[in-house]
């Protein structure tokens, strides 16, 4: 969701609560268009310091407090010279916002080059592709910005060195503030939906605003606002003014909401709030509170950010797999046609026994010769050339007997290893389904990497200090640790190294072990506490094969059989890859892919 004016308010409470009369102690631009200005707070603030990120990014314009710190580039740019020699050690007099315009201001005292006292203010428009942060005196004249824009780039408003600021009209939107109640009852006699013309009428309003009213008011969204009664018309603007109060008021209270994301099922920030949105908590959405506008809009992005990034690599390293894949199906194929070839050595085998036989019946010359077959009493033709002895075409057939001997060894070999990198490569394709985070990402990368399917790449991923130092650099990834229903313990593999990991490390020769009938999927090990059978109760047995269901290529079959078996009957051949393992006997259940009733712990 991009800032909207009633967001702004918020941040501008908060910020002005926080920065008013602290003191700038350090200004540093840390990309072309966004800076970082660190802030001594006054005493009656709560002291200490203060980091505030101010960033005019056309395609993620967003400003807040934050605790975290970003480098300086080894040359300050002119921009950032220019405030640090104006505003490099003043005090913050105000925060403030114009009406419910996007706009925040930061008005700053200071000692000007004379020592005289003077004032300039920061300006940071978060208005999308034009969002700008600008400097301006105190006669409200354009000193610089950080983004100039001339004549030929908009025909609205310069915004250089000595131009006027002002703020361009917004479609001849008014401010909400001070609307009456005439002017909004006014607004409602158009055919259009209610929603619509509000959210088009005042500034600093976006869409969700005008659903989020007539949600408040009762009102059904799509219907007319003319049609709408005068009682309906009371209720709406009811719901209007109480919004404006609560602005006025600075009762905020900052909300994130997120939604299953239908692809990976887990739950993504999708959309936040200065205030609760009841069209949200009406329709499923998970509700998370927040202490400040601040917080919020951190965790908001970084998942935000973090979620495009997952989603990417995970996309890249998909393409990846299903590359190799691809070409060992190919490969497959290719093995398996020359298999079949094959199947005929034992007709030449037979040849060459046949004419060693007879030969003494057989003339020199002959292209071609039919001869008794002892083993069948039929006759049986076979081929000659005419430049050899029939016992040198023998020996010809011995040989060509002997050749598809020996490649029919080869290729049950390379069709065997051919087969399993197969089955890898496809639990991979389904680890990639459950991978939440980098980590995950990591270790399914070092999986193949160590399977010999994958390069190791350079200096980012630690090659410079061998295989030992890139293992390190790794981050950590952990199996799932579920509780079931009865308070029994049950661990997910998320990849073939952690399946590897929880089968023959974490688990005992007395624990239950799970996994999907002949499909790729996690291995699930379920703690028995050496507990015979039939002292578990049914409903452990449910919940971890459930999870062996959902954690699965099978999950959108909604049943899936599943094999379970005690651990100590696990075996792993060896030199097998990361993940195959090998069973003789087990018990079978068919069940759900629904894990909801499980608690997944941190």
């Amino acid at each position: 969701m991009a800032f909207n004016g009633i967001t702004v308010a918020c941040l501008v409470n908060e910020l002005n609560g926080r920065l008013s009369g602290g003191r700038i102690s350090k200004i540093v631009q840390t990309e072309s268009d966004e800076l970082m200005i660190t802030v001594r707070t006054a005493a009656e603030s709560g002291g200490g310091q203060a980091r505030v990120l101010l960033s005019a990014d056309a395609s993620l314009p967003l400003l807040y407090l934050t605790d975290s710190n970003k480098p300086a580039p080894a040359t300050a740019p002119a921009f950032c010279m220019l405030l640090r020699k104006h505003i490099g050690a003043g005090r913050i007099l105000s925060v403030t916002q114009p009406g419910l315009e996007r706009v925040i201001r930061f008005r700053i005292e200071h000692l000007n080059e004379m020592g005289d006292l003077t004032e300039h203010t920061l300006i940071i428009e978060l208005m999308g592709k034009h969002s700008n942060i600008i400097f301006v005196d105190s006669n409200e004249q354009i000193v610089d910005s950080i983004r100039r824009v001339n004549s030929m780039m908009s025909s609205v408003r310069e915004v250089l060195p000595g131009r006027e600021y002002f703020i361009p009209e917004t479609r001849s939107r008014i401010n909400p503030l001070e609307e009456t109640k005439e002017g909004f009852i006014s607004l409602l006699d158009s055919p259009a939906p209610p929603a619509k013309l509000i959210s088009g009428r005042y500034t600093g309003f976006a869409s969700v605003t005008g659903e989020e009213l007539v949600s408040r008011a009762g009102i059904v969204q799509d219907m007319s606002a003319s049609a709408m009664s005068r009682e309906e018309k009371d209720k709406l603007y009811f719901a209007f003014r109480s919004l404006m109060d609560s602005i006025r008021r600075g009762s905020f209270s900052p909300v994130l909401y997120r939604k299953k994301d239908r692809e990976s099922d887990r739950m993504i920030p999708c959309e936040f709030s200065a205030l609760p949105l009841s069209i949200y908590s009406l329709s499923g959405y998970e509700e998370v509170r927040f202490s400040s506008m601040s917080s919020l809009l951190e965790t908001f992005y970084s998942e935000r950010m973090k979620a495009a990034r997952v989603r990417q690599r995970t996309a890249d390293l998909r393409h990846t797999v299903s590359t190799l894949l691809e070409r060992d199906v190919h490969k497959l194929d290719l093995q398996e046609k020359q298999l079949e070839d094959t199947r005929k050595m034992d007709r030449f085998r037979l040849c060459g026994e046949l004419l060693t036989t007879w030969a003494y019946q057989i003339e020199p010359g002959l292209s071609s010769c039919e001869v008794d077959n002892y083993y069948t009493g039929e006759k049986m033709k076979m081929t000659l050339d005419p430049m050899l002895t029939a016992s040198e075409n023998a020996q010809r057939y011995y040989d060509r007997y002997a050749k598809l001997k020996r490649t029919a060894k080869a290729l049950d070999s390379l069709t065997g290893e051919t087969r399993a990198e197969i089955g890898q490569l496809r639990s991979v394709l389904v680890a990639l389904d459950f991978a939440e985070n980098e980590s995950d990402l990591a270790e399914i990368r070092e999986e193949l990497v160590l399977s010999g399917l994958l390069k190791r790449r350079g200096l980012a991923d630690g090659a410079s200090g061998g295989k030992k130092a890139a293992k390190a650099r790794i981050p950590k990834s952990r199996p799932l640790h579920y509780k079931s229903r009865d308070g029994y313990d049950i661990y997910v593999g998320k990849n073939n190294l952690q399946n590897d990991e929880i089968t023959f490390k974490l688990a005992g020769n007395s624990d239950l072990w799970f996994h999907a009938n002949d499909m790729p999927g996690s291995h699930v090990v379920l703690k028995t506490l050496g507990r015979p059978l039939e002292e578990l109760p049914d409903s452990v047995f449910e919940d971890a094969a459930a999870l062996a269901a959902y954690y699965s290529s099978g999950r959108a079959q909604g049943k899936v059989e599943i094999d379970y078996l005690f651990r100590r009957d696990v075996k792993k051949p060896g030199g097998a890859k990361p993940g195959f393992v090998v069973y003789y006997t087990n018990y079978s259940i068919l069940a759900s892919t629904d894990i909801s009733g499980l608690t997944l712990l941190p």
